[in-house]
């Protein structure tokens, strides 16, 4: 690593949280001579790049920032540079530079800094609101900004896993939602689809969300932390609230896949170009019935298995009086094909928007798991 990059990281890590590109631009102006630096994040809906500070927001696919935020590769166009801000597979945005020479080692230094900012940014992050607040286009329903604060993130890379998820309508969402946590061994997964409206749905999400943490952090199986989860929303509804839950937890070396199904959202494997559902063993939501006992399924994953989740909001989405999961699903699974997994899940999005013609009406989520197989 260079002494200018290590000169960043320490200035980084010394600035405070909310003059982190302000910092970082002085080390560039000085270092590079760089006299424009611009941090834009990509908003809630994964479709505006927004300027952190004043600025024009981007949302055309053809200009040099979405390039780089969809390839996550530096690019140089007419003096000016675009470096992914991305950390561990999250996406926050990208670093605008100017004047930048197409000189690969300084692309690598930069691209170095920019990966250090997204990780900074990702530690102050709690403590500020002037990352979250300039990702916002418009303003989040009280329920949507519950439902974002309790996710994981949006994507998550490692050698063995990629995995992506998203909810719509990104800024009013209600109860949909989904959760993971990997410890290099295996990944755990959990897909809600929310019941009730505003609030009261995302406080229910925020239970089942919650006691399925408690359970996993305490070592609890799949079937117990279904149980959990199940007892605790029965405890405090007794039965007038439910969720329908999929529960999933993925062996990284031997692509055993482990599952419980809580009355869940769908579950597709694309395999080799050729989609299929799962057969799951229907289980009650949880929270329905008091004291449920819950069974675990088990599937082999070969390498390069592809999974979705998606719950009854992209499923029954209507539009022409036809219904997404009806006739267009499949087909838009199959094409993803190519696809990182957070471009597959954008993507589908996207085409249940142009599928009823505009927002959608119920909440939506969509999770999608690759298994790239056992790593050294």
């Amino acid at each position: 690593m260079s002494e200018p990059v290590n000169r960043a990281r320490r200035t980084l890590n010394q600035a405070p949280a909310d003059l982190l590109v302000d910092r970082i631009a002085d080390v560039l102006a000085a270092t590079y001579r760089i006299t424009r630096v611009e941090l834009l994040q990509v908003d809630y809906r994964l479709s505006t790049l927004l300027p952190l500070t004043e600025g024009e927001p981007i949302t055309g696919p053809g200009h040099p920032a979405w390039r780089c935020f969809d390839h996550q590769t530096p690019i140089v166009t007419d003096g000016t540079g675009y470096l992914p801000v991305s950390m561990r597979g999250e996406r926050r945005g990208v670093l605008c530079l100017a004047p930048v020479p197409d000189d690969p080692a300084l692309l690598d230094d930069l691209a170095e800094i920019a990966t250090a900012l997204a990780h900074e940014i990702s530690a102050v992050t709690a403590g500020t609101d002037v990352y979250r607040a300039a990702r916002r286009s418009r303003r989040l329903t009280l329920a949507a900004e519950m439902q974002w604060e309790m996710l994981p993130g949006r994507s998550r890379i490692r050698p063995s896993f990629s995995l992506a998820g998203q909810l719509e309508p990104a800024y009013a969402v209600r109860g949909d939602s989904f959760d993971w946590s990997d410890d290099g061994d295996r990944v755990w997964l959990a897909t809600i689809n929310g019941m009730g409206e505003g609030v009261a749905a995302s406080m229910l999400t925020s239970l089942a969300t919650h006691a399925l943490r408690n359970a996993r952090r305490a070592g609890l199986g799949l079937a117990d932390q279904a149980a959990l989860a199940d007892q605790a929303i029965y405890d405090l509804h007794r039965g007038d609230q439910h969720l329908a839950t999929l529960l999933m937890q993925l062996d990284l070396r031997s692509g055993r896949l482990t599952v419980v199904d809580a009355g869940s959202p769908r579950l597709v494997l694309v395999r080799d170009g050729e989609v299929s559902e799962q057969t799951l063993e229907a289980q009650f939501p949880l929270g329905m019935f008091e004291a449920t006992d819950y069974r675990e399924q088990h599937f082999e994953l070969r390498r390069g298995d592809r999974l979705f989740v998606v719950s009854d909001g992209v499923i029954e989405a209507t539009g022409q009086d036809v219904r997404y999961g009806e006739t267009a699903l499949d087909r838009f699974l199959r094409r993803t094909g190519p696809m990182e997994p957070l471009d597959a899940v954008r993507s589908l999005i996207g085409d249940l928007r142009a599928f009823v013609a505009g927002d959608l009406v119920d909440d939506a989520v969509v999770v999608c798991l690759d298994w790239t197989g056992p790593q050294p």
